[in-house]
């Protein structure tokens, strides 16, 4: 494939799109390139015709986009699975997360908590409703800008506890991850793949697709805190 195949992506998989664009490149002379985004934003560009070839985003956004026809019919597949995790600044108390009694008490004892905009951020809101602490959180809750690692709160001073997806965390200075939230109060974010309408070489794009479903893919996906959609 002489062409190159463009990609538009979320933050959350720009980790595994970056090392398995080289994966490509080296193991099929395949020339990909993805641009990151926030979720938000990419689903914007999508609307607006922004030139592409392929699309990887949340499902819930992407079975939007498939719906108003900004994707190549049945092209659309689940890829990975994101877990969100808790994450403290480097050097912090770690606390406790193994029950839902300690959650509450991580959360009330923030001072700040940062979460990320997009369904993990979503979410977490939801689930701070669930536990009966959302006027108990008041104030205290800080959203990260759209495209900005909610860890990076943490570094900055500005929060002491963080929630964000485990591959946009693992990796950031001056941060420590906890660990996935517990039991029921798990959160968990699907991202599918889909060979956009705009495309212009939509069969190449779809091999693409192909390849990042590959089990060579889903090695990549587990080494960046995902693991392949379907995989328990």
């Amino acid at each position: 494939m002489d062409v190159e195949i463009s990609g538009l992506s979320s933050m959350a998989t720009k980790p595994v799109l970056a090392e398995l664009s080289e994966h490509l490149r080296r193991a099929h002379g395949l020339a990909v390139r993805f641009e990151s985004a926030g979720g938000v934003e990419i689903a914007r560009r999508v609307r607006e015709g922004v030139p592409a070839d392929l699309l990887v985003l949340a499902d819930g956004a992407l079975a939007a986009l498939e719906k108003e026809g900004h994707l190549r019919p049945g092209t659309a597949r689940p890829l990975w699975v994101s877990q969100v995790v808790a994450a403290v600044p480097e050097g912090a108390p770690v606390p406790a997360l193994a029950t839902e009694a300690e959650l509450r008490a991580a959360l009330l004892a923030a001072r700040h908590v940062a979460y990320s905009t997009g369904p993990s951020g979503t979410a977490l809101v939801e689930l701070i409703a669930r536990l009966d602490l959302t006027d108990a959180l008041a104030g205290r809750l800080v959203q990260a800008p759209p495209g900005i690692p909610a860890g990076s709160l943490l570094a900055a001073g500005r929060a002491d506890l963080a929630f964000q997806q485990h591959s946009e965390l693992m990796d950031l200075p001056g941060v420590t991850v906890v660990g996935p939230l517990p039991g029921a109060a798990a959160i968990s974010s699907l991202f599918g793949g889909a060979v956009l309408a705009a495309s212009g070489r939509p069969d190449q794009a779809l091999a693409v697709l192909d390849l990042l479903g590959s089990d060579d893919a889903a090695k990549a996906a587990r080494a960046r805190g995902m693991r392949a959609a379907g995989e328990r």
